[in-house]
């Protein structure tokens, strides 16, 4: 519903709406409809100039010379939008990124952190992780069995080989993203041919073909870099990478795996390099990933490490034991580290979102507050309110706000609605009489926001009395 809402939004330029989806609804800014269109493209197509600039300062794609880019330049409907859209990278320097997940692949192929294999083609160098070639290529999982087996550094000399169309591949199997120049694409065919991906080759011809169709029936465009990126319901990425979530649960906690993908293969060796002791479990995992998802275990392992203890066993990776957490908690960790989810039910919310405050993973806490959302009725909303408001979760606190307003007839003879309101209000550093209340405004804007016909207009007046008769009768008039 808040996707179909942002593209009605983006084509009427309603740049308030837009930024609330966005910074309260947590919307995608690049989500994609049926017509493998995106938000900026309504927004230049309609001439919103405004919002295309705050869609641009927001993370908005539009790289020149893309099928999405020259898209969006055809289509502006002004010359200050396709000013706009050239100036692309000055306006999005300090964008703001939605896809944290990705921003952390992308930087984990970048940089190599803890690396542990280097792929040298035609002099250029790749460092890699074997754990992530290993859970999302078949092909490469068997060399690593076998041909490179035990190898730090793997040459590739074959002269059909070319080092850019190696990249890709990589950048492919680590993001499920890729970006390559059109004179390259036939050389990243076929290695995507040689190492068995088939779903990548058919992602290639198919844009290829799209990318030919656009550029013949726009006379003038030019497109020089084809993008494959999967729609936002494909989970084959986050699939592959909880597969070493699996194979990092001790075999004592694998009893319930049968609510997970699919179970941990025999013989598939993750190649683990740290192993976290929680309440006598190990769980043997990978530095990659958790110090890159989370700057608490990025002190902990980097920084501090000496805190770490002797392996069990000769060959088996450190050990550092975690205090105040629980196997089955940990779990819920171990599957957002690896693939950026993990299910949860409300009854378990609690406990999780604690432990992600701790361990400094605001994406776990976002999905805790998802799953407390499904908790709200007139005797809870009140306490996930104030859960909300203490773990800063603004999206959260927000759909609380939305439901106050749907139930504030009831919820204003509730004296922990009340004693909220009266919190609220000494909240406000020196406030005055008329000052406002941040509850009582976001309830009133969400009152507000539903009213489309005269019978809401009634209705929303019977709602707003009901809530100025609470603060006259509390003594706070604003």
């Amino acid at each position: 519903m808040d996707t179909s809402d942002l593209f009605a939004s983006c084509r009427k330029g309603d740049v308030n709406r837009v930024r609330y989806l966005l910074e309260q609804r947590d919307v995608e800014v690049n989500v994609r409809d049926k017509w493998d269109s995106t938000p900026l493209y309504y927004a230049c197509l309609c001439g919103h100039e405004e919002l295309v600039l705050y869609l641009l300062a927001n993370g908005a794609r539009c790289e020149a010379n893309t099928f999405d880019g020259e898209r969006c330049l055809y289509g502006a409907l002004s010359d200050a939008i396709r000013r706009a859209l050239r100036d692309y990278r000055q306006v999005t320097a300090a964008c703001r990124r939605h896809d944290y997940y990705n921003d952390f692949l992308q930087r984990l192929l970048e940089q190599g952190i803890h690396s542990d294999v280097v792929f040298v083609v035609h002099g250029k160098r790749f460092r890699a992780h074997r754990c992530i070639l290993r859970a999302r290529s078949t092909y490469f999982a068997n060399m690593l069995d076998t041909k490179w087996k035990g190898k730090s550094m793997v040459v590739l000399r074959h002269p059909l080989i070319n080092p850019v169309a190696f990249g890709a591949l990589l950048q492919y199997l680590y993001t499920g993203h890729l970006d390559i120049g059109v004179e390259h694409v036939s050389d990243c065919e076929r290695l995507a041919k040689q190492c068995q991906l088939w779903d990548l080759l058919s992602n290639l011809e198919a844009k290829c073909e799209k990318v030919s169709e656009f550029v013949a029936s726009k006379p003038g465009t030019c497109v020089k870099v084809l993008t494959i990126e999967p729609p936002a319901t494909d989970t084959r990425l986050r699939e592959d990478m909880a597969l070493l979530a699996d194979c990092a649960l001790p075999p004592e906690l694998r009893g319930d795996l049968g609510e997970l993908p699919f179970p941990c293969p025999d013989g598939f060796n993750s190649c683990p390099d740290i192993c976290f002791r929680v309440a006598g479990c190990s769980f043997l995992c990978h530095k990659a990933f958790f110090c890159g998802r989370s700057d608490y275990f990025r002190a902990l392992l980097d920084d501090h490490f000496q805190e770490s203890e002797e392996p069990e066993a000769t060959g088996d990776p450190p050990a550092v034991t975690l205090h105040g957490i629980s196997p089955e908690v940990f779990t819920h960790v171990l599957y957002y580290v690896y693939s950026d989810h993990t299910e949860l039910s409300p009854e378990v919310a609690y406990d999780v979102l604690s432990v992600a405050d701790m361990y400094l993973l605001p994406g776990l806490k976002r999905l805790c507050g998802r799953s407390l959302a499904q908790l709200l009725d007139e005797d809870s909303v009140v306490g996930v309110w104030r859960i909300a408001k203490l773990f800063c979760l603004a999206r959260l606190e927000d759909q609380c706000t939305e439901y106050m307003a749907k139930v504030i007839e009831k919820l204003v003879e509730r004296e922990d609605f009340a004693e909220a309101v009266r919190e609220e209000a000494a909240a406000v550093a020196a406030r005055q009489e008329t000052d406002s209340i941040p509850l009582v405004d976001d309830i009133r804007f969400h009152v507000a926001s539903t009213v489309q016909t005269y019978s809401a207009i009634e209705e929303a007046q019977q709602r707003l009395r009901a809530l100025e008769d609470l603060l006259v009768s509390i003594g706070l008039d604003c």
